[in-house]
């Protein structure tokens, strides 16, 4: 195969997945718009408050139905750590945040079955276990004050923020503004995870041109068990490190891998991973310190390791791990057809450009972040006789301490949003 028609191939297979999927992403990332927007910050902020089994189940529900964004995920975690959650609490949300939300189970499904949807969801809840088990074996309590203090001092960035308005559910989906809420954080969560979902897409539609050989020297199949099930296991997170894609954005990637031979608990701790790449980890590294972003990061390895093996073996006992053939490239990269999947995927446009469109009617640029924001929410400072929209104080006091850095900012299109 030339260097054309490969790149050809992975370019056309990288938008086959894309085409299968479509509907279920925007579907869940409108679920999970409409949670974080009608349910207001600051009893999250309440509920996770302390420490205890309350507070890591609150944090665990919470998570789950907030953005499945890992930057965001590890950003609000940051902020409730340093209001009074505790490590075990702030943890638990980043762990359900990018293992229990509705988007990234509807892809597995679509992709690779409802065994991994389950798996996935199973596992968040033992990781999650594990790591409350497990914690003060990794952190003490004297280094997780330290960190705290460390937050507390650290940049904290671009956050989402709930509008949490006070009206009832009835009422809310009658109002207008209610509506907008949802439209911004829709926008808000494509914003942020767009280039990881094309990347992995991408990385996707490429990884699967290598024939059945190249996995065969990366996975151990024909070993005596357990060997196989453990060097998946270890392998699985180690891929997630070094392709920096995280989130929704390794679905894709976890669907070529079980196509190429990876076992289920493979597949698992590769899903788990997205907490553990690189950019996250200088990212733990800013926010708490370096003592505290090492021992936080093999805390999470191990459980997800511990937590990928558990289930395999849950669901092996239970025989519901799929064991007829792996999908194949055509399986997995279906083609375009008249069918139910093209009227689901017409119905995802049309919720797309409708909150798309509702954000422009309504939304304004923030200057310093990029985000688009509600004009009526926003923080607002009125400076050279022109009115700007801030998502947080956080980007109103960086326009204030430097203006003409960002005087003229609001006229580009929005850009992804970010730290």
């Amino acid at each position: 195969m030339g260097v054309l028609e490969l790149v050809w191939h992975g370019l056309r297979d990288s938008l086959l997945m894309a085409w299968q999927v479509w509907w279920a992403l925007v579907l869940g990332f409108f679920i999970s718009a409409v949670i974080q927007a009608w349910v207001p910050r600051e009893r999250i902020e309440r509920l996770m408050s302390g420490s205890g089994v309350r507070s890591v189940a609150w944090a665990t529900g919470l998570g789950a139905g907030s953005s499945s964004c890992s930057y965001a995920a590890v950003a609000i975690a940051k902020s409730l750590f340093e209001k009074g959650a505790s490590a075990a609490s702030a943890l638990a949300f980043q762990f359900a945040s990018t293992n229990l939300v509705w988007e990234l189970g509807l892809v597995l499904w679509v992709l690779i079955g409802w065994q991994f949807t389950v798996g996935e969801y199973v596992g968040g809840i033992v990781m999650i276990g594990l790591m409350v088990v497990l914690l003060r074996l990794f952190v003490s309590g004297r280094l997780e004050q330290q960190a705290r203090e460390h937050a507390i001092g650290a940049e904290a960035g671009h956050q989402h923020h709930s509008a949490g308005e006070q009206l009832g559910w009835r009422d809310r989906l009658a109002s207008m503004r209610a509506w907008s809420d949802v439209a911004h954080n829709f926008r808000g969560d494509w914003q942020m995870l767009y280039r990881e979902i094309g990347v992995g897409f991408l990385l996707a539609g490429f990884v699967a041109q290598f024939d059945r050989g190249f996995f065969a020297s990366v996975f151990i199949r024909h070993a005596p068990a357990p060997l196989p099930t453990l060097e998946n296991a270890l392998v699985g997170p180690l891929i997630a490190v070094l392709s920096f894609v995280c989130s929704v954005g390794n679905v894709p990637l976890a669907a070529v891998l079980w196509s190429g031979g990876i076992s289920f608990a493979g597949v698992l701790a590769f899903l788990f991973a997205d907490l553990i790449v690189l950019p996250i980890l200088m990212i733990y590294r800013k926010y708490y310190g370096a003592r505290y972003a090492v021992r936080i990061a093999a805390l999470m390895l191990v459980t997800m390791v511990l937590a990928a093996l558990i289930v395999d073996a849950i669901f092996s006992a239970a025989g519901l791990i799929p064991t007829g053939p792996r999908p194949t490239r055509a399986d997995i990269f279906s083609s375009i057809a008249v069918n139910y999947k093209l009227a689901l995927n017409l119905l995802g446009l049309a919720i797309f450009a409708t909150l798309f469109a509702l954000t422009a009617r309504r939304g304004a640029t923030d200057p310093v972040c990029g985000m688009t924001v509600d004009r009526v929410k926003a923080i607002t400072v009125r400076r050279g006789g022109r009115t700007r929209y801030f998502c947080s104080e956080h980007c109103l006091h960086a326009f204030e301490a430097d203006p003409g850095r960002y005087v003229g900012r609001e006229e580009k299109p929005a850009r992804a949003g970010g730290g």
